[in-house]
């Protein structure tokens, strides 16, 4: 089986509520739910992992949380390979106040890991969100899951318990 690792930055917790409905349904256990304020080492960590969860919230003009930089500089800089590994994105946004860089984080992230080598799953039909422009849009499609709690919580639920659903079903064993 397929080892699983969930890292996610967070500020106002949206992120980490992802995480840990993955975690529950891949059971994945709580050493290897990875807070990166809290409890990111380095990158390396990454690597012990086949298939990784990765989220962000967006920030600023659709940036990464802050604990996201340093590493993916780092993984920008061509120093980790991610080829083998599969990736899915989840983030956090704003379509409202910040419909211009809606979840542009998870966009940012994709192109990071992709580039490194990773093969990413977990796409989502656009069709249900209203938005201005998101970097996440790859192909026609959101790059991973987007949240918005602050305007549309009550498609929260049902919008991670189908993503997680689709996943079961792309999720290498």
């Amino acid at each position: 089986m397929s080892s699983m690792g969930i890292f996610c930055g967070t500020a106002g917790g949206t992120s980490l509520i992802i995480a840990e409905a993955i975690a529950e349904a891949f059971e994945i256990e709580e050493d290897d739910l990875i807070n990166m304020e809290e409890d990111f080492d380095d990158v390396e960590q990454m690597l012990e992992y086949d298939v990784l969860f990765i989220g962000s919230s967006t920030w600023g003009q659709g940036d990464v949380h802050h604990e996201w930089v340093d590493p993916q500089f780092e993984i920008d800089s061509d120093e980790v390979d991610f080829s083998g590994k599969t990736v899915a994105l989840f983030g956090a946004g704003d379509c409202v106040k910040h419909g211009e860089h809606f979840c542009s984080a998870i966009g940012k992230l994709y192109k990071t890991f992709t580039n490194a080598g990773a093969n990413v799953i977990g796409f989502v039909d656009k069709s249900d969100y209203n938005y201005e422009f998101s970097l996440a849009e790859i192909d026609d499609k959101l790059c991973g899951l987007a949240i918005d709690e602050h305007n549309e919580k009550a498609k929260t639920e049902s919008r991670i318990e189908n993503w997680i659903e689709s996943l079961k079903a792309q999720v290498p064993v």
